[in-house]
Formats: structure tokens, sequence, C-alpha cells
């Protein structure tokens, strides 16, 4: 192997695992939240309009990114759905009455303002992007 590849090699290493740890998402809650943690499923049925509360009764009101890789990240994870089939899930439950669409925003900023400031406001953020004005809840 020349060896003048070896630094550009372990610079596009270096890049991708900064880019994989950007991509993986935290959910969040707004303090008023009463747990410190939610099941996978738990999880999904949130995100899904499925239920409308946790384990532990907090009644809890999705919102989400409009797109990026932080989003898809999440959706994949934990919804299991592309971007285009959970938002067809959230129309069909519009249109029968059953649910309003979660509100979206175009940035992280936005989405930890409103987290904050909404009682049962539940999301996610990339890695990092998390601040003290909201929870952090861990998935199990």
């Amino acid at each position: 192997m020349n060896k003048s590849f070896l630094p550009i090699l372990f610079f596009g290493f270096v890049l991708s695992a900064a880019a994989a740890n950007a991509q993986e998402a935290v959910v969040i809650a707004n303090s008023g939240v009463k747990t410190a943690e939610v099941s996978s499923d738990d999880l999904r049925d949130v995100f899904t309009g499925a239920k409308s509360s946790l384990k532990d009764g907090s009644r809890v009101t999705p919102v989400t990114l409009k797109a990026g890789a932080g989003h898809d990240a999440f959706l994949k994870k934990y919804v299991g759905k592309s971007d285009s089939a959970f938002r067809a899930g959230w129309r069909s439950l519009v249109f029968t009455g059953q649910a309003a669409m979660p509100k979206t925003f175009d940035s992280e900023a936005a989405l930890l303002d409103y987290v904050a400031s909404t009682p049962g406001a539940i999301g996610y953020v990339s890695k990092g992007a998390a601040n003290d004005k909201v929870k952090t809840l861990a998935v199990k």
C-alpha cells in the first residue's frame, strides 16, 4: 500500500466515525415528564400515534425534525419506518380524525426550545445537542 495513502485513509475513518456519532439520536422530553427512561416499544407507539402516554402515566406529545440525518436515524432505529412511511401513517390518522400531525421543526435548536417550554413534549436531537433545559430519556 502506498504510504501517502494512509493519512487519507485514516482521515476518512475519522470523518465517518464523527458522522455516525452526529447521526445518533437521543430522546428528550420536557422536564415535567416523570420518567427517566422509556421502552423502545412505548417510544415507537408514541411516535406512530398508537399511544399518547408512557407506562408511568405521563401524557406526551411527539415532535420531530423536518428532515436530515438525525431524523432519518431516529425513525430507522426507534420507529422502524422511513420518513415517507412515517408521514403517511400520520396522514392516515389525521384523515380519519384520530390524531393531529406532530409539530415539526427545521432545527434542533427550535425543537429543543419547544420541548423545554411545552409540558409533555417528547422529541429527539443528535447526540451532544441536548441541553440542561430538557430531560434526556434512556431508551430500554
